[in-house]
């Protein structure tokens, strides 16, 4: 005695070895025992096999028209026997029985599952809907196997150009588009990116990094809604006696901080370090917080940028000369000789900018002996720079104390051996330079808190001429304002812990290889400035973290040792580990994709002035860093050299989709010495980026190893 049973929506069929009231145990063709339950019981037969019973089945199922099938079957609920006597006869054998069955259980569209064995037919309307699913269907996987060979050819389809960023990066994988280049990429085993490269789908590799940029983290676009920036009651605020001045590339919108002097020559001096107050205008929650919270950064690239807040709001905050602006002012008294500081105090007022000073046309004449020795004059000085020359000279001797005294606490200077790079793209406005590097102020040729020489400008197209200068890291100027920012973030993140106000702090537990800049709530030491807390305030126009923190440092301001009752964030407030949470993704995502563009037009400028050999220096097992350029690749021939090694590297051909370059050594510039990798390990880890990563293969979400019955899964709800 054979059985036909059903087992978690398959049949099978085998010998039955013994059977009890609500069981049966059946040996199957492999060999395999099973118990098999009454219920999921459906036919018993003495011959053929089970095997041969079951085929022939299949086979006259498929000769079973569901039309009359349908017409056959009662309205109310019925079992597989009985429509195979109505439809075949009465006396219908057990083979057609089991035929009828299959082909039920295949045709949903007509006949609904109602138990094990047992069927209701579905009504003409809703078999109506099917069969036009079912021919959709069947237009859309033609339409596939059309766009599959296409692109198997050679050619993009315009549907699938027009989707490719969401095809690569974020796939409905039930889509056409999606599942066309599955296909091609299959049929041609040939890889989705490359597949794609070779159809024409990427006419611009610029535009294929932006878009792809766009996708994911702007889906809606980078526009603002119109909105009216919150004013500040002027009227309610004194006005300072200090005049002071910013120091910022030229291309700078917006301006954060200034500076003032007051005292010199009088034996105690106090410096005004001025932050720009949108904090007292924008408050937690309204629809200007909501537009930062989303953002939580401005976003640099070479030749543009993409702002954290719309900038005619910017401009309502930014620190404009020949205003008197709204300012979280930190006073700090100083001994004029010794430089020891003798006390500080935070105030929010109106402050006058008498100057925007611009370092990029500045620093050739603030130098060093400008600085330091009065005599040293150069023709035709720029105003205002002889009448602000004593305090310049002042900045610059306390900068050099300061830095000095943190690394002390640091346990060792800071080296910054190699320059800054400056992007300009012809064509595409006037210079732009890059925004600093890095955690420490210095690293960068100024603090985070510069928004760097990114002026709004035109969306760049790729095809521009990009030129690339060099400005050495710790020039006067930039020491200036980035020690200035140090001593504002450590000095009010010290103070709001004292006041057990929360804020959103940077620590490093200690410079030990692998130790990691971190963010959190709490006041701890950063080893890597050498300060012991440090809390971003100094950028909230440009970057969310220092808003929030400036709401706290106001409340600090109004209220006091009663700071903490009054403050937007409380201790141990969940908001806060959130924006935590998410100005890390998010400062992450912009940097990689800033670092991304400074190495793509890096390549251009390569092909540009054809360059095809550099001199570079190794920094680790395969890898250089280029002398003159801001470019990091893995070479050949070069797992022998010692780390700081200086070599001729012959390049290889370069991809700007995936900005992958690599080179071979052919020639080593230096004589071997024991003491040139000595000194390059002992500045192992100082500079913070030897890890930074190189480009390589680009991730994308298209799975081509995909199952291919998973894909027809898929198929049963086709996209429109």
């Amino acid at each position: 005695m054979f059985l036909l049973f059903e087992e978690a929506g398959k049949f099978m069929a085998g010998r039955v070895l013994s059977e009890a009231e609500s069981s049966a145990q059946v040996e199957l063709d492999s060999g395999k025992r099973v118990k098999v339950k009454a219920a999921n019981m459906l036919l018993k037969f003495e011959k053929p096999s089970p095997a041969e019973f079951v085929t022939a089945a299949q086979a006259a199922s498929q000769g079973i028209e569901l039309e009359m099938a349908w017409e056959f079957a009662p309205d109310e609920e019925f079992g597989f026997a009985d429509l195979a006597r109505d439809y075949f006869s009465d006396q219908a054998p057990l083979s057609e029985q089991a035929a009828m069955l299959f082909r039920l259980f295949e045709s949903p569209h007509y006949f609904r599952r109602a138990g094990k064995g047992r069927f209701r037919k579905a009504s003409a309307d809703v078999i109506a809907q099917a069969l036009a699913a079912i021919e959709k269907k069947k237009v859309i996987a033609q339409q596939i196997t059309q766009w599959a060979n296409a692109l198997g050819a050679g050619e993009c389809p315009e549907p699938i150009r027009e989707q490719l960023y969401k095809i690569l990066f974020k796939p409905d994988k039930n889509a056409p588009e999606y599942k066309a280049v599955v296909e091609a990429s299959r049929a041609t085993h040939t890889a989705p990116l490359a597949l794609l490269q070779k159809a024409g789908a990427i006419a611009s590799p610029y535009q294929f990094h932006w878009k792809r940029f766009l996708l994911e983290n702007f889906p809606k676009g980078t526009g603002f809604p119109a909105l009216v920036a919150p004013a500040i009651d002027e009227s309610a605020l004194p006005l300072s006696s200090a005049q002071a001045f910013s120091i910022d590339d030229s291309a700078t919108t917006e301006i954060d901080d200034a500076l003032s002097v007051q005292g010199l020559d009088s034996g105690t001096v106090t410096l005004g370090i001025h932050i720009a107050a949108p904090g007292l205008a924008i408050q937690p929650g309204d629809a200007v917080d909501q537009l930062g919270r989303a953002r939580l950064s401005t976003v640099y690239m070479p030749g543009y940028k993409v702002t954290m807040l719309p900038d005619a709001l910017v401009q309502s905050y930014t620190l404009q000369a020949g205003r008197d602006c709204p300012a979280l002012s930190l006073y700090v008294t100083l001994d004029e000789a010794t430089l020891e500081i003798r006390g500080q105090e935070s105030r929010i007022e109106r402050v006058s900018i008498a100057h925007n000073l611009r370092h990029d046309q500045l620093d050739t004449v603030v130098t060093e002996a400008w600085l330091q020795d009065s005599s040293f004059n150069h023709e035709n000085e720029p105003q205002p720079l002889p009448a602000l020359r004593g305090q310049l000279s002042f900045l610059y001797r306390l900068a050099k104390d300061l830095k000095a005294k943190r690394e002390i606490v640091r346990g060792k200077p800071e080296t910054f051996n190699r320059p800054d790079y400056n992007f300009r793209l012809v064509g595409n406005d006037e210079f732009s330079a890059g925004p600093p590097q890095g955690e420490l102020a210095p690293s960068g040729g100024s603090d985070p808190h510069s928004g760097g020489a990114w002026g709004q400008k035109l969306e760049p197209q790729g095809t521009e001429t990009v030129q690339i200068s060099t400005r050495q890291r710790g020039a006067p100027l930039d020491l200036i304002v980035a020690e200035a920012m140090i001593l504002a973030n450590s000095t009010w993140g010290s103070w709001m812990a004292e006041l057990g106000v929360p804020g959103i702090y940077r620590s490093q537990a200690s410079l030990a290889p692998g130790v990691k800049v971190r963010m959190g709530t709490k006041a701890l030491p950063h080893a890597g400035i050498g300060v012991k807390s440090y809390a971003w305030s100094s950028s909230p126009l440009r970057r969310y973290t220092d808003l929030v923190n400036q709401w706290q440092i106001i409340a600090c301001v109004r209220h006091g040792k009663t700071a903490a009752l009054a403050a937007p964030f409380k201790p141990k407030d969940a908001s806060l580990f959130s924006i935590i949470s998410s100005f890390d993704e998010a400062y992450s995502a912009y940097n990689g994709y800033q670092g991304a563009m400074e190495r793509f037009w890096t390549l251009q400028y390569l092909r540009q002035n054809g360059i095809t050999e550099l001199e570079a220096s190794v920094f680790k097992d395969n890898m250089v860093r280029a002398d003159t350029l801001p470019l990091v690749l893995p070479v050949m021939g070069g797992q022998n050299l010692p780390r700081g090694a200086r070599v001729r590297v012959r390049l290889s051909d370069m991809d700007l989709i995936t900005l992958d370059i690599s080179g071979t050594v052919v020639e080593r510039l230096d004589a071997p010495t024991r003491d040139t990798a000595l000194d390059a390990e002992s500045q192992a880890g100082d500079d913070g980026d030897d890890d930074e990563e190189v480009a390589g293969p680009i991730a994308i979400a298209v799975d081509v190893g995909e199952p291919a019955e998973a894909v027809e899964v898929a198929n049963d709800n086709p996209a429109p």
